[in-house]
């Protein structure tokens, strides 16, 4: 009788550990812009999506969003499962025209473990139908060129970057959505940003996102919007 209930006092324990263990962490990080979208008051022209490509280039050049009517979303390490759990606060609620989705580095960096590309295809396309169904215009953009990733130096990621880029291409042609492709305009011959725009071959510098980027960026949300209002 008291073995028994000896194993089951460690059964249990087994079962109710896990539960304990687990941080009581906002994981998606839905706190990260909560405040920030509450405080919205004027219309939303367009929301950048994405990881810390999209975060850095608020930081460096906040001016092209706030006079442009532009918002940044972006989130340091997500990767698209996150920013698919976060998408109906940190853009739909916000009613935005239109929404740039730049996503997929660091699914290829498996900062969340191992992903295959179909299914982190599958969440850019689920982030693209949430849109479509709320009224919102999607710019799916390419995945920057990365020949190395700092934090992640045994992941080769040159080449599936390119494989990755051509699922979103493929998708967005086929489904009539505009694809920002900056890759071509970014990439050196290792499949990398040059030291010229970034220090690490990953992220963009403020010369990058002010003379490459958001040239592109501005074209591609005019004409998708123009596009919109005169049909």
């Amino acid at each position: 009788m008291i073995l028994k209930r000896y194993l089951a006092t460690v059964v249990l324990t087994l079962l109710v550990m896990p539960l304990i263990a687990q941080p009581n962490t906002d994981w998606a990080k839905f706190g990260r812009y909560e405040q920030a979208n509450r405080e919205i008051q004027t219309p939303v022209r367009a929301i950048f999506m994405g990881d810390s490509i999209t975060d850095h280039w608020y930081k460096y050049d906040p001016g092209f969003f706030d006079l442009n009517g532009f918002l940044g979303r972006g989130i340091s390490g997500q990767t698209t499962s996150e920013m698919l759990v976060r998408f109906r606060r940190d853009v739909i609620d916000l009613h935005p025209a239109v929404v740039l989705i730049m996503a997929g580095t660091n699914d290829i960096a498996q900062n969340n473990g191992f992903i295959k590309p179909e299914n982190t295809l599958g969440n850019i396309i689920s982030m693209c139908q949430l849109a479509h169904a709320n009224g919102i215009e999607v710019i799916l953009c390419s995945i920057p060129p990365v020949s190395r990733f700092a934090w992640r130096p045994e992941i080769d990621p040159a080449q599936k970057v390119l494989e990755l880029n051509d699922m979103i291409r493929r998708y967005a042609i086929d489904n009539g959505i505009y694809y920002l492709d900056y890759y071509p305009h970014l990439a050196d011959a290792d499949g990398g940003i040059p030291e010229k725009w970034s220090h690490d071959t990953c992220h963009p510098n403020a010369e990058c996102y002010r003379t490459v980027m958001e040239p592109l960026a501005a074209e591609a949300i005019n004409t998708v919007l123009n596009d919109k209002y005169n049909n």
